[in-house]
């Protein structure tokens, strides 16, 4: 009886984060959506910026905040996933050619040991990644990225301005990013 009601329980209890991690506080209906996994939202569709803060896998604590004022593409990954992989060059590719307009990339480690992400990001990339084995920042978002890897681009008042659910190339990542920052900031 009592292995029915953890079993129950437990059910529940994933339940409820699996419908957390689905809502979108209406935000993800605001934006367009293509058929090949990328949702967009119009300046005046965009809500609130996201809490994106955490441990960083090489020590210290970063806060995307800390990125106001320049577009943040922010990307979902683990050292288990093959499109991961796949795209770790184009984003790193991508994040040279426009960071020096303005453009800040920060990777998001989920669903990982911290050796193994270390492991993977070594030679890979130069930008900083958040360790969050439990995947609980991706809930923090308004458009939840649900896939791995996802990319999330934050216009430069922290906003969600696009979230691509699935592996991403140079050839389109770079023109949203550089889309986005042409923008000019809500703030201004």
């Amino acid at each position: 009886m009592n292995a029915r009601r953890w079993t129950a329980g437990l059910l529940a209890a994933v339940a409820a984060v699996a419908l957390v991690g689905c809502t979108s506080k209406g935000q993800e209906k605001a934006c367009t959506t293509s058929t090949d996994g990328i949702f967009e939202c119009a300046p005046d569709q965009r809500s609130a910026p996201p809490k994106l803060a955490g441990e960083l896998l090489a020590g210290g604590t970063y806060d995307v905040s800390q990125a106001r004022g320049q577009v943040a593409v922010v990307n979902f990954w683990g050292s288990w996933c093959p499109p991961c992989r796949a795209e770790a060059d184009d984003l790193e590719a991508t994040y040279q050619a426009t960071k020096g307009s303005g453009v800040s990339f920060l990777g998001i480690n989920v669903q990982d040991s911290r050796d193994k992400a270390k492991a993977f990001e070594e030679g890979r990339v130069t930008y900083p990644s958040l360790f969050d084995p439990s995947s609980r920042l991706a809930l923090d978002l308004d458009i939840p990225p649900n896939t791995v890897p996802a990319t999330v681009v934050l216009d430069r008042d922290g906003r969600i301005a696009v979230v691509i659910r699935r592996a991403v190339t140079q050839d389109e990542l770079r023109p949203i990013v550089e889309r986005i920052a042409a923008e000019k900031p809500a703030s201004s």
